[in-house]
């Protein structure tokens, strides 16, 4: 029997918290909920959620400083809520591991829709070499470290940068699949953000530029014309 799909609410506004809980409910949903963010680490390691709803706006520790101390500990999709055009709230969750955001007011069908299409990336992940349990991606002997954001190479640990470590996430996550470039904007910066797009060209070849070094896997990533990048697990 499949798991029942639960979501964990943190959100100061009491009104709110009861609207999306009676409207996930509806969808199947177990909704689990927190006034603050407080215990959201706790919560994760004892509930195991499927997903979680962060508000960034919240009186004392705000949704941002809750996410940097959760995910070391979890790689439980996140998706923000931020108020209406706080566009650095949104890319610096971006940056810290969120999977999504939702500025406010919302609709609740439209979060839906958002937690839908999270939860299903996060399944196509797993399906594609992601052990959530561990959080690490393995490929061809490269172990991506999700807790702590780093290229782990043999003996040797290499640190990346937030966008690195979210581009080399989506193409181990999808080895051996091309991904076009909006793909890739996608994974590292969310949708609906205005960048260049050659940025990802660049970002692609700082981390070439990584792998160097290391004659079996200099060429993992590989540019697939007229589509995008590709990693390459098996030569």
């Amino acid at each position: 029997m499949e798991k029942q799909l639960s979501v964990l609410i943190i959100d100061d506004d009491s009104k709110l918290r009861d609207l999306l809980t009676q409207y996930l409910e509806g969808y199947g949903f177990k909704v689990l909920t927190l006034p603050s963010g407080e215990k959201t680490v706790e919560t994760v390691k004892s509930e195991n959620p499927s997903l979680v709803i962060l508000d960034i706006m919240m009186p004392g520790k705000d949704g941002l400083e809750v996410l940097k101390e959760l995910r070391p500990h979890s790689n439980v999709p996140v998706i923000m809520l931020t108020a209406k055009g706080e566009d650095t709230d949104r890319i610096v969750g971006l940056e810290l591991g969120a999977d999504d955001y939702m500025p406010k007011p919302f609709n609740p069908r439209e979060l839906l829709a958002r937690i839908k299409a999270v939860l299903r990336r996060a399944k196509d992940s797993e399906r594609n070499g992601e052990t959530k349990s561990s959080g690490i991606i393995k490929v061809a002997g490269l172990i991506l470290n999700i807790a702590y954001q780093r290229l782990e190479i043999g003996d040797e640990q290499l640190e990346l940068s937030s966008t690195e470590f979210k581009l080399l996430h989506a193409l181990m996550g999808n080895h051996g699949t091309p991904l076009t470039r909006d793909d890739l904007m996608t994974s590292v910066w969310g949708k609906d953000f205005n960048a260049f797009d050659r940025s990802i060209d660049v970002h692609i070849s700082k981390l070439r530029a990584l792998l160097k070094p290391y004659p079996e896997h200099e060429s993992r990533i590989k540019t697939v014309w007229g589509t995008g990048y590709m990693f390459v697990g098996e030569k």
